[in-house]
């Protein structure tokens, strides 16, 4: 049951991956880098953050706390990342991380006990943990995205005033089975 779990974790990790990047897409360089205030975070700041909790958490995760030693949170929100270059490559490192992790886990090691400062955590736990923390950020990309764009934004799920439309269309096929992410505009 918790191989079942994590698979579907990894799925919803996929899925908010594909989110920040049709968020990417949509965005000019420029934007990656605006800030709503001086106390507010860019899209750049906010991905370099998620990179490096990414990096710190999963790196060698079932041996050493998920707080490493040689990561500078507090670095990660400044406006380190300078192009839209360094953004996307930040970002493949925090996500590939995550992933190599994550594949790595079978049914001899799941129910291995670790630590993230030093608390204790199963592994679905520390999963549970992340996603919602990821989903979060990610969340905040989407939302600054769509200040930028105002009405030049292109919804990444169903468009305001399009649920009948799309529920109508949904249902016209018949059950199947599929994954949410399958509803990702392209």
């Amino acid at each position: 049951m918790g191989l079942i779990c994590l698979k579907s974790c990894i799925q919803q990790f996929e899925y908010y991956k594909a989110v920040g990047e049709k968020t990417f897409e949509q965005l000019e360089e420029s934007d990656l880098f605006w800030q709503y205030n001086t106390e507010s975070n860019s899209i750049a700041i906010i991905v370099n953050h998620l990179s490096g909790n990414m990096k710190s958490r999963w790196t060698d995760f079932l041996h050493s706390d998920g707080e490493k030693e040689w990561r500078n949170r507090d670095r990660e929100f400044e406006a380190v990342i300078k192009t839209k270059k360094e953004l996307l490559i930040k970002w493949e490192e925090g996500w590939n991380c995550l992933f190599n992790a994550l594949n790595k886990i079978t049914p001899n090691n799941f129910n291995t006990e670790i630590y993230i400062r030093n608390q204790s955590h199963t592994i679905i736990d520390a999963v549970n943990r992340q996603l919602a923390h990821y989903a979060y950020h990610i969340g905040q990309i989407v939302y600054i995205g769509k200040m930028i764009k105002s009405d030049h934004w292109k919804s990444l799920t169903i468009p305001k005033g399009k649920s009948l439309e799309f529920n109508t269309q949904k249902f016209s096929k018949g059950k199947h089975k599929g994954h949410f992410s399958d509803d990702l505009k392209n």
